[in-house]
């Protein structure tokens, strides 16, 4: 994984794997790898994984059973509002960056349904 400067590492990964999750790569109540293995697997140091872990949990993400390890929430409405939570973030992030090359409303909407038109094919 390629990190960007611009945000905490650990984010990056918890962002990740909440994307594995909701893509369903990660399934709901499965096992996610031990600390070090998760450092191991983003090349990251293991007390930054423990802190993914944390911030996972924290955000309902994730559980930790004491002595068997982290799983990923079996809640599926958590997982679909962090579904709609990602989704509008991004869609913040692209409609600031339109706003600020000043690209009106319509021109987003036609420029979206062009581009939507095209990835059908």
């Amino acid at each position: 994984m390629k990190y960007e400067t611009n945000l905490p590492i650990y984010l990056q990964v918890v962002d990740a794997i909440k994307l594995e999750v909701i893509n369903g790569r990660i399934k709901p109540g499965e096992k996610l790898p031990s600390g070090r293995d998760l450092a191991v697997q983003y090349t990251i140091n293991p007390n930054t994984s423990a802190r993914v872990y944390q911030e996972l949990e924290a955000q309902g993400m994730c559980f930790t059973k004491r002595g068997m390890g982290t799983f990923v929430t079996e809640d599926y409405d958590r997982i679909t509002a962090c579904r709609n939570e990602m989704a509008q973030e991004s869609l913040k992030k692209f409609l600031t960056s339109l706003y600020q090359l000043g690209i009106t409303k319509e021109d987003a909407i036609n420029m979206i349904n062009e581009a939507n038109d095209i990835c059908l094919l």
